[in-house]
């Protein structure tokens, strides 16, 4: 991954293009933003970050889980060849499909439904963005990455969870490396810690 081409990338997009109107005047600030349905717009230097953890390639099939303002969706189409984003609120996944559109994104594909399930019928994925908090990690997201692919995902209680990069070896065997403390809403579905 071209490091620096993301930076610029990031750097380039206009937040407040991402948020409702009455968000618009604080999108320039470094923290999370409400975008309705209990959902929020992560801090730019978190999304930053967890695209550099993530490390999509050029030729890269990336699953995405939470689809939420657009936002990170963006970064991902940017840097990969194809973009499946998955989001469970309907309303969500139509402002941010709009957005996309308008900036000219064509390779992505989207999916109204349960994340936390992945999406079956395109994997396996080279990598999984996960933005949302689980409470362990989803068996199905691991069945559908790629040899040798890499997932970011949250996992732990609701107040705070590890961020971890998941890795899956040749043999099929995971490595699970811990980066920092990250605070998401929570991944809804059979992996949440609410019962739905």
């Amino acid at each position: 991954m071209d490091q620096q081409e993301l930076e610029d990338f990031f750097r380039s997009l206009d937040r407040s293009f991402f948020v409702d109107d009455d968000m618009k005047k604080y999108a320039h600030l470094d923290e999370p933003l409400p975008i309705g349905f209990g959902q929020t717009i992560s801090q730019p230097t978190l999304v930053l970050e967890m695209t550099k953890l993530l490390a999509p390639e050029k030729d890269s099939k990336v699953l995405e889980i939470g689809t939420g303002s657009g936002f990170q969706t963006a970064l991902l189409a940017k840097m990969a060849a194809k973009v499946y984003t998955v989001e469970r609120i309907a309303e969500l996944m139509e402002k941010a499909q709009k957005r996309l559109e308008a900036l000219n994104f064509s390779n992505i594909y989207y999916k109204v439904g349960d994340g936390s399930k992945g999406w079956q019928e395109h994997a396996p994925y080279d990598r999984i963005m996960v933005t949302a908090a689980a409470r362990v990690l989803p068996a199905e997201l691991v069945n559908q990455l790629a040899v040798g692919g890499r997932m970011v995902i949250p996992i732990g209680p609701p107040r705070s969870q590890e961020l971890k990069v998941i890795t899956k070896k040749d043999n099929g065997d995971i490595d699970v490396k811990t980066v920092e403390l990250v605070r998401f809403v929570e991944l809804k579905g059979q992996y949440g810690w609410t019962e739905v």
